[in-house]
């Protein structure tokens, strides 16, 4: 009898650990009235900072080479459940970002069977996005039908959603900045080792392209100006930091544990993003072992330090408590000004792909989504070695977590 409680018991457990991790869904089309978004396993007691997250939406609508929609467009959330007083409540969050260019789509874009047109219908994919392929998955004629959810105008929701997770790694001390490294085929130097994430934070507040490099900057500049010229788009890479992180979220026991998998997944998500690496990431191929991996000694407070960080902050799936360090390559936006040759659907005949009102570049915007991203899937892993209903409950286990650490580097002594 006392056998089967405790089994009862155990997997009730594990049905409210299950219950507690986070997930998020969004809806909503770029032309549409709005984007919508509703996030499940939100603790009780965390402070909403409206503020804040206001500021990291202005942040993913500025950088230099964005597009005219950016000019109509002003991003507010609007929070419809789960907040009360500022403070989430534990229920599921629903909030909402208006589209302020649905006026002039409200005709095109009505879910009324009676105001259906063909005005602005589409049937010449354009290469690079996901209008063919979306098209023959779905079967839909009109290929609007497929840009206006596949367009990265889904990503002001995830930024939104992003960094109300940054807020609860932010309680913890735990923070996060991503930044412009290469752009066009420009690189800028090197981040000095010493440049954490204050200071990424500093240099970048004040940059068109959010680079670290102010002479590379310009380059990149000049390469949009020229891009722009020639009706074309340029890509580029960007990288994020995060500080704070405890050793030990994720784990290398089973492959969907993994983190740095996850993180890969979570940032490949990203419309456009074509590749990931996490700390030396591909060059580490090119090395030998002693050239790659972080050798480590004791340092003051029981504390384990890297003469290096290589690894970019994950060992064998898991944070080693070291700065995580990990970039992301964006291709070229695929809607060019000069248009590329595609076939039209409705006729069978090569025509110009269609053009839509885009940007040239958008690689600064993609840094501020990947920074909203990986905050996301460091707030899941983070809530299940610490989970629990309320932020109390998680403050407990964090406490109870460093003092077992200290004891663990200790010796147990």
């Amino acid at each position: 009898m006392r056998a089967v409680l405790l089994l009862s018991t155990g997997w009730a457990g594990m049905q409210n650990a299950a219950g507690r991790i986070m997930r998020y869904l969004t809806a909503g089309e770029s032309h549409g009235p709005a984007l919508v978004g509703i996030v499940e396993g939100l603790p009780a007691g965390l402070k909403i900072e409206e503020d804040y997250l206001q500021r990291q939406l202005a942040r993913r609508q500025g950088g230099y080479g964005r597009g005219g929609r950016m000019a109509i467009e002003k991003d507010q959330i609007q929070f419809l459940a789960g907040v009360r007083f500022g403070r989430t409540t534990g229920s599921p969050l629903a909030l909402m970002i208006a589209n302020k260019d649905w006026q002039n789509w409200q005709e095109v874009m009505s879910p009324h069977p009676a105001a259906e047109t063909d005005a602005r219908k589409i049937t010449c994919p354009r290469p690079g996005h996901a209008d063919l392929a979306g098209g023959i998955k779905y079967f839909h004629r009109d290929l609007r039908n497929i840009l206006e959810r596949a367009s990265a105008r889904e990503t002001a929701m995830r930024v939104a959603i992003g960094n109300i997770a940054a807020l609860l790694l932010n309680h913890f001390q735990i923070r996060g900045a991503g930044y412009v490294c290469a752009l066009g085929g420009v690189e800028a130097a090197p981040r000095p080792p010493a440049w954490g994430v204050e200071m990424i934070r500093r240099k970048t507040v004040s940059s068109q392209l959010y680079c670290l490099d102010g002479e590379a900057e310009q380059q990149m500049i000049a390469a949009i100006d020229r891009a722009r010229e020639e009706g074309d788009t340029l890509g580029g890479i960007f990288e994020v930091v995060v500080e704070g992180l405890p050793p030990g979220l994720g784990s290398h026991v089973q492959a969907d544990r993994r983190l740095d998998g996850r993180l890969a997944g979570a940032l490949m998500s990203i419309p456009g993003i074509k590749g990931v690496e996490i700390g030396l990431g591909f060059a580490a191929a090119a090395k030998q072992g002693s050239e790659v991996h972080d050798t480590m000694r004791f340092a003051a407070g029981k504390r384990i330090s890297r003469a290096s960080n290589h690894a970019g902050g994950l060992e064998g799936g898991m944070t080693n408590g070291e700065p995580l360090v990990i970039r992301a390559a964006m291709k070229p936006i695929p809607t060019l000004q000069k248009a590329l040759s595609s076939i039209d659907l409705a006729t069978g005949k090569t025509e110009d792909a269609a053009v839509e009102r885009a940007d040239v570049c958008a690689v600064a915007a993609a840094a501020v989504i990947g920074e909203a991203q990986v905050a996301w899937e460091l707030a899941r892993a983070f809530l299940e070695k610490f989970g629990g209903d309320s932020l109390l409950e998680i403050e407990a286990g964090w406490r109870d977590y460093q003092q077992l650490k200290q004891d663990y580097l200790g010796g147990g002594s």
